[in-house]
């Protein structure tokens, strides 16, 4: 099911990912209880976000560290996406289509994998890996462009034994949010804006979240 709440009170360009994730959260808030969720959220921008859900909710907040894989040519387009938990997503039409190599993707899946072990090491900090049996997550980023990473993200709650996956964004293409919607058990989106070119279009303020910021937050008050 997606839930997508293009609301007249709620404004079109957030401020930034706080203001985002307050929204976000006073939603799903407004819901119902969610006994047994997770917030988990998807470093870097999805940190703050979720931060605001997981407070508004009461729940625990915690992360799902995906890379995207981007086109050698492109990087910024994606062709995949990796998960903790070794989970790996590929958009095999897109990479027959422009004749991605074995190689190539080979490059790239390495490259990522580092960088996505880096921060498993320095966000878990010692922590147990994730075990979500049991529960609900709910998957958060600052918002959806093409969904790779958060297709990546669902399967590794899957993975991981969450009871049930709710997607939770505050911008995103509506043919995304349709895509995602035979992945996830729910997808809820503040706007599904039909021209869309990217997330970073509806904030006023997109600067870059650092470590140290994803580390204070996941730290808590």
């Amino acid at each position: 099911m997606t839930t997508s709440l293009s609301w007249p009170h709620l404004p079109k360009v957030f401020q930034d990912r706080t203001e985002a994730g307050q929204l976000l959260g006073a939603v799903l808030a407004a819901r119902g209880p969610w006994p047994s969720a997770v917030v988990l959220a998807l470093p870097r921008g999805g940190v703050p976000v979720a931060a605001e859900v997981a407070q508004a909710l009461q729940a625990p907040l915690d992360v799902v560290l995906v890379r995207k894989l981007g086109l050698p040519t492109a990087p910024e387009v994606a062709m995949g996406a990796l998960a903790s938990g070794g989970v790996k997503w590929l958009n095999e039409a897109l990479m027959a289509r422009l004749s991605v190599s074995v190689g190539a993707l080979a490059q790239v899946q390495a490259r990522e994998a580092q960088e996505l072990a880096r921060r498993e090491a320095l966000y878990r900090a010692g922590r147990s890996p994730l075990n979500l049996t049991g529960h609900t997550a709910l998957l958060v980023d600052d918002g959806l462009a093409t969904g790779a990473t958060m297709r990546a993200a669902v399967q590794a709650g899957r993975f991981l034994g969450a009871e049930r996956i709710v997607v939770a964004v505050p911008v995103a293409p509506p043919e995304t949010c349709a895509d995602l919607r035979a992945e996830a058990d729910e997808v809820v989106c503040l706007h599904t804006p039909p021209h869309f070119q990217a997330v970073g279009q509806f904030y006023g303020d997109f600067t870059q979240t650092t470590d140290d910021e994803v580390l204070a937050l996941l730290a808590g008050p």
